[in-house]
């Protein structure tokens, strides 16, 4: 039986415009087996996990845990756990890390001011600081939330780790099962689908040098799904793959047809019509799913630069 990975990939689903939407990230550092549910279905405190996913509502925040590439040991409760922070929205794209030995202080934290952008409350209750290191490569993992994340994503995370790339952690969920493998990367926030090891070392490569990749890229997680179409067609239309020098300052309509607006720092504006179709024929959305789909895609009819008064 075909996996919903392999349907999508035979079936050349596009991916753009695909990418979970989260303005900041947090993880925390959880060993051990993952449920499909992970921050309630994991061997952190369910009661704490109901408790962080209550106080991210509707904050722009999106949690996930992560655990390193490798066998899943479940150690002592008072391990040191790695927490990060990263708001991918650009001009102000930031990551913190930290370390705990109680998750529980995660509670600490000003989730609207983390979503907003303001990583001052992860220092004081952390005490956590901004990241020096190589940034990171989220892989998602999680074979009881679909089974090609555990069937393809654990290798990748496993090559890269071996290979040397020190950002690269498995995560618990990204969305988009049937592109797997998925990688998110941060601090700007750009995911990836059907991802091989050299081409997400290419990617952190460029995000080391202030570049954007837009091969297998499925979208800014700032962006909600129509402006992460748009921005990546803007960036395909121009040829501008600095990190910075996009953004998506408008959105216009609704389902099934958007006008997004797309900003350059350097004063430039585009119009992009976005259309959501639908991709068939039928296929399996997850490999868990009971019936067969079409999932909505997001499929750009038009990128028209405008005016500097258009614009205005």
């Amino acid at each position: 039986m075909s996996t919903c990975a392999t349907v999508s990939r035979d079936l050349d689903e596009p991916i753009s415009g695909t990418a979970a939407t989260a303005t900041t990230w947090l993880l925390l550092e959880q060993p051990g087996p993952w449920g499909a549910k992970a921050l309630t279905s994991s061997h952190l405190d369910p009661a704490l996990g109901r408790a962080l996913e209550a106080a991210a509502a509707n904050t722009g925040v999106r949690i996930a845990l992560i655990r390193r590439p490798g066998r899943h040991a479940d150690p002592a409760p008072s391990r040191v756990r790695q927490v990060y922070a990263a708001h991918t929205v650009p001009g102000n794209a930031w990551l913190h890390s930290a370390t705990t030995t109680d998750p529980r202080d995660l509670l600490a934290l000003d989730f609207a001011a983390l979503g907003a952008g303001d990583p001052r409350s992860f220092g004081s209750a952390l005490g956590g600081r901004a990241h020096t290191g190589d940034p990171l490569a989220l892989i998602c993992t999680n074979g009881k939330r679909d089974r090609c994340c555990a069937l393809l994503g654990r290798p990748l995370a496993a090559e890269l780790a071996a290979s040397g790339v020190e950002g690269a952690w498995e995560v618990t969920h990204l969305g988009g099962h049937r592109f797997s493998p998925t990688v998110l990367v941060l601090p700007y926030g750009y995911a990836y689908g059907r991802a091989e090891a050299h081409a997400v070392k290419e990617i952190l490569q460029g995000v080391q040098e202030g570049r954007v990749v837009v091969e297998g890229c499925r979208g800014a997680s700032a962006w909600e799904r129509p402006g992460q179409a748009a921005e990546l067609a803007v960036r395909r239309a121009t040829g501008e793959y600095a990190t910075d020098a996009l953004s998506v300052v408008g959105t216009e309509g609704g389902a099934p047809r958007w006008e997004v607006t797309v900003a350059h720092v350097d004063g430039r504006h585009w119009r992009v019509i976005v259309a959501q179709g639908a991709s068939l024929p039928p296929r399996p959305e997850s490999c868990g799913a009971s019936v067969l789909g079409a999932p909505a895609r997001m499929d750009v009819v038009a990128v028209r630069e405008l005016t500097t008064a258009l614009a205005g």
